[in-house]
């Protein structure tokens, strides 16, 4: 049997190994330490998703992908230069942590390179593998975890990181936005002024301001979070409301705690959500067809920033100055855009039982609603750009689901690995057009295995809500479109059979049976024992309720579909989620490599037959 020659082994290699630096872009980039030691960039590389990693450490480089944000049964790669050769190795984690081997490598190494200063590893994944051991990569949240040592893993095996590790949630496969701003655009800054932030978990911060450019409409194209420095996780998210053109100056001469009872009357008249961010998120940019208007009568002239402080730990003495910065343009562009604040109207009728590994709420932005809306101001439907999902800290997945006629449509957008810590617009990879007479429902899946008593929806951390923000153009006269579960069957449930009318108290009062006389409904829930089983049939019935339709204009005005009740669209034909097709990249690397090395030896053989006959 002839013998191989040693230069088809190296060529046949060389599809698998590290050659020169890729030619290639990397659209995202973050840094995911605090000190800018560890920069990730990456990019879509059709089925593939490929990275490259710089690391101020000449030892060895540590990433993963996570479904908790920590070491345990995560999906990790770990690489780095040794004495001039580069390295690069699949690992996986156990439940208990422990670094193992994965026996099907998935990552593969393009380049690497070493410099008195950093490491720089540039790999590639398919987003689906065939490995048990591998997560696969989709549009939900991904906890990277990054690790990095000063030492090379060949040089004392698996040398402990020690601090130099972390974690960070991303939006992977987030599409390419196209850049289009200049540098010398003007801008607004909407910031607090020394707020005091109470010594409670959650306060609610209001402040109005008026907007400096009038008489002359622009469009704002991007609106970028001015965070003060170390209060990243103290401000939790930020609203930006249009409010009545008929105020005057004398509102901006202060703020005050939103939702109090003492607020100023002004803020009343601020319902219209403009913009919204929310931890985590970055400065979001304006596709180049589309900005938000500002300057016209049309436009708000008054605007209520309003911002949510977490503050768990209650901590005193918190002063801050956080806001925006909204960046506009002379240069017009085609489309004004909307909000719509789509699902659950945030309210006590809301409500998640203890102990409940798994329970499913749904807001409705009804087919009725969108029918008056759409049908009289944009008949040839809207066009939705991006989507904000939003929930608290049960909140574990949620789903912006589209109906049209009885069948559903592709999810307009989901997090099926929601990070309460992480959550930003999702732009869509391509525009989604709603119709009037289609049907939009935010589900949200919560976790409350760790609570012993009644969630409630509300403005707490601790409560819950279920909400989306969609982006479209073009505007028009819709704002809100929600809904709110009917409260007396859920009542029933719990074998209530009378509440006290008129109902002068909230919450209500309830008037029979004996054990829940006198006693409030969200009291009356408490006290019901609940198992996981009664949760499982409560659930059933509270997403068959009739609801309460939510359909609101600007400035407090009500199309009039608001308040009608309405049934949950019957789902003649679900969507049928496309099945995920899995490769691996080490087994396509392989597959080229035996061709390549069969190949070689008929040549070979060939040859030499030929030599021999010579």
């Amino acid at each position: 049997m002839r013998r191989l020659r040693p230069w088809a082994l190296v060529l046949g290699g060389l599809l698998c190994a590290a050659a020169g630096p890729p030619p290639r872009s990397y659209p995202h980039s973050a840094v995911l330490d605090g000190a800018g030691a560890y920069r990730l960039r990456w990019g879509r590389r059709g089925s593939a998703l490929a990275f490259r990693l710089e690391v101020r450490t000449r030892g060895y480089v540590g990433f993963g992908l996570s479904a908790s944000g920590g070491m345990a049964s995560a999906d990790i790669v770990v690489g780095g230069v040794e004495r001039g050769q580069p390295y690069l190795q699949d690992y996986f984690a156990d439940e208990n942590r422990v670094l193992k081997k994965d026996p099907q490598q998935d990552y593969h190494l393009e380049y690497a390179m070493e410099n008195s200063t950093h490491t720089i590893l540039a790999f590639s994944r398919e987003l689906h593998t065939c490995d048990t051991n591998d997560k696969s990569i989709t549009e939900s949240t991904v906890r990277v975890i990054w690790a990095y040592h000063h030492k090379d893993m060949g040089e004392a095996g698996q040398n402990y990181h020690g601090s130099n590790r972390g974690t960070k949630s991303l939006r992977l496969l987030n599409p390419e936005k196209e850049e289009v701003l200049s540098a010398s655009l003007p801008y607004f800054d909407l910031t607090n002024k020394d707020v005091p932030v109470p010594d409670k978990d959650t306060t609610y911060w209001c402040q109005m301001f008026k907007i400096p450019v009038q008489h002359e409409k622009h469009h704002v194209t991007k609106v970028e979070p001015l965070i003060q420095k170390g209060h990243e996780n103290l401000v939790h998210h930020i609203l930006l409301y249009q409010c009545s053109s008929n105020l005057n100056d004398s509102v901006l001469d202060y703020g005050h705690e939103c939702y109090h009872p003492n607020m100023p009357d002004s803020f009343l008249t601020c319902e219209t959500v403009i913009f919204a961010w929310a931890i985590g998120g970055e400065g979001f940019t304006y596709p180049p067809h589309v900005g938000l208007s500002i300057g016209t009568a049309a436009d708000p002239q008054f605007v209520l920033m309003e911002v949510h402080y977490d503050n768990p730990s209650y901590t005193e003495g918190l002063i801050d100055n956080s806001g925006l910065r909204l960046i506009y343009t002379p240069v017009l562009r085609k489309y004004d855009a909307g909000v719509i604040e789509a699902g659950l109207w945030v309210s006590l009728f809301h409500n998640i039982p203890p102990g409940m590994p798994e329970f499913v709420s749904e807001g409705h932005c009804t087919l009725e609603c969108l029918e008056e809306a759409l049908g009289a101001e944009r008949p040839a439907g809207i066009n939705v750009f991006a989507v904000l999902l939003h929930a608290h800290l049960a909140g574990r997945a949620i789903r912006m689901r589209h109906f049209r006629n009885g069948e559903e449509q592709k999810l307009l957008a989901y997090d099926d690995e929601f990070d309460f810590n992480f959550q930003e617009f999702q732009y869509l990879k391509e525009e989604r057009t709603i119709l009037p007479g289609d049907n939009l429902i935010t589900e949200c899946h919560y976790n409350t295995v760790d609570r012993i008593r009644m969630t409630w929806g509300g403005l707490s951390t601790r409560n819950e809500m279920c909400l989306s923000y969609l982006l479209y153009y073009p505007r028009i006269n819709l704002t809100r479109c929600a809904s709110i579960p009917d409260i007396m069957e859920q009542l029933q449930f719990i074998g209530v059979k009378e509440i006290y009318r008129p109902v002068r108290t909230w919450p209500f009062i309830i008037k029979s049976p004996k054990q829940y006389k006198n006693l409030s409904f969200m009291d009356a829930m408490n006290k019901f024992k609940w198992s996981r089983s009664e949760g499982l049939s409560y659930n059933e019935l509270v997403l068959k309720l009739p609801v309460n339709v939510r359909c609101s204009k600007t400035d407090n005005a009500e199309w009039s579909i608001q308040g009608m009740t309405a049934l949950p669209p019957e789902i003649e034909r679900p969507y049928k989620t496309e099945p995920i097709t899995c490769s691996s990249s080490s087994c396509l690397c392989c597959s080229l490599f035996l061709t390549l090395l069969f190949v070689v030896y008929v040549t070979a053989s060939t040859l030499g037959n030929i030599g021999s006959s010579v």
